[in-house]
């Protein structure tokens, strides 16, 4: 039995987009160097990148009406499940009061997009096998989005 279906999975990245790019944009303000700044923006502009990404992908596949008590209802559900996951608020304010440094931030990210990474892995499982090469497609963006964190931190 499937749980999920792909339009459901790409409603947590979508999500999970959205909360990473609250991240980045607090950690351009928390620092005052303009090349800090400017690498947490550019970081923020690439989570809205993913998110546009993951709505042009969702908008491919099947539309998904579950049933609900009122409209909206069921995907409100999947966005609250989204903020626990990765990013959430309050994990961001604990984390973002630790960080002192650019190193400190970074490694943050790094560990949150391999959390985003491990968790799509294992969403793959939840989804009809014939759909989960759309799954490996959010995979692959997160995947860059670490390569290009761990590159400017090897920086």
């Amino acid at each position: 039995m499937n749980l999920f279906k792909p339009g459901e999975v790409f409603q947590f990245a979508i999500r999970i987009e959205e909360n990473g790019e609250k991240f980045y944009r607090q950690m351009a303000q928390k620092f005052e160097e303009p090349k800090v700044k400017d690498l947490f923006s550019y970081l923020a502009e690439e989570e809205v990148k993913h998110k546009i990404t993951y709505e042009e992908m969702v908008s491919k596949i099947e539309r998904y009406e579950p049933p609900e008590s009122y409209p909206g209802e069921y995907f409100a559900y999947l966005r609250a499940h989204a903020d626990n996951i990765i990013f959430n608020q309050k994990k961001l304010d604990e984390e973002i009061s630790k960080i002192e440094d650019v190193n400190s931030a970074i490694d943050f990210a790094i560990g949150a997009e391999l959390d985003s990474i491990l968790y799509y892995q294992e969403i793959k499982n939840l989804v009809s096998k014939n759909q989960r090469d759309i799954i490996d497609k959010i995979i692959e963006e997160e995947r860059l989005h670490f390569v290009q964190l761990t590159e400017i931190k090897n920086q």
